[in-house]
């Protein structure tokens, strides 16, 4: 049967083919180095730190403010 194909179908075959085996490569590749997000233990923390943390990242120098006046 794929003996009497055409060679330009039997082409588009074996190219159809080293495609799908080269994204299916590819997506192992890569869910190889990533991980889930919902499967992070420590999700809340890392969304919404703790209260035992005291650095305030947005605090507001008012020193200079005040040596102009």
């Amino acid at each position: 049967m794929f003996l009497e194909v055409k060679r330009s179908k039997k082409i588009f075959v074996i190219v159809g083919v080293l495609f799908i085996i080269g994204t299916l490569v590819a997506l192992w590749d890569i869910s190889r180095k990533t991980t889930f997000p919902g499967s992070k233990k420590h999700l809340k923390e890392s969304v919404a730190p703790s209260e035992d943390d005291k650095s305030d990242t947005t605090k507001i120098d008012t020193s200079i403010n005040s040596e102009k006046e």
